[in-house]
């Protein structure tokens, strides 16, 4: 039995063959308890009813893409699930969107054409290794830090705390 065997995960893009792919990638890791969803509307309503272990989704779609539905989940006063980790997929990878997604709360980012190996490295971030959160005025969602500091002895880590006479 997979160790990713009792993972739930909803994929939302509303290409029906991009899900059919992802949904493919996820069995074969013997991930089985999945749902589809085609676009963030969809996606938001299933959340309230269902709550998965990890989202799948595409940055662009219609009526709600990838970026909102992310800010509706992490800052959203009615949110369902706020801390479920979310990778965002898509051919939209320059800086800009990167940040955007990154700066929305997303979890993980993977490019298309989507790899197996690509989507497996993701699954394991996010469930193996998941990152503390944080939660201020203008940010919800995992720390954008992923590194560790052997020899950092104090409460911040910024340069501009240094600049700033916070150390």
């Amino acid at each position: 039995m997979s160790k990713f065997s009792r993972v739930m995960v909803l994929v939302v893009d509303d290409n029906h063959y991009m899900r059919v792919i992802v949904c493919t990638m996820l069995r074969s890791m013997g991930i089985n308890l999945i749902r589809e969803a085609s676009d963030g509307i969809e996606a938001l309503e299933i959340v309230r009813d269902w709550r998965p272990d990890v989202i799948v989704l595409d940055l662009m779609m219609e009526q709600l893409d990838g970026i909102e539905f992310t800010k509706l989940i992490r800052r959203g006063s009615d949110s369902p699930h706020p801390y479920v980790p979310i990778i965002m997929m898509t051919g939209h990878t320059d800086r800009r969107r990167v940040l955007e997604a990154r700066d929305a709360g997303v979890n993980e980012f993977v490019a298309k054409p989507l790899t197996a190996r690509a989507l497996i490295d993701r699954m394991r971030s996010v469930i193996d290794n998941e990152r503390g959160w944080v939660k201020s005025a203008n940010y919800m969602g995992p720390d954008r830090r992923r590194r560790t500091i052997a020899d950092y002895k104090g409460p911040f880590r910024r340069v501009a705390d240094k600049a700033e006479g916070k150390i």
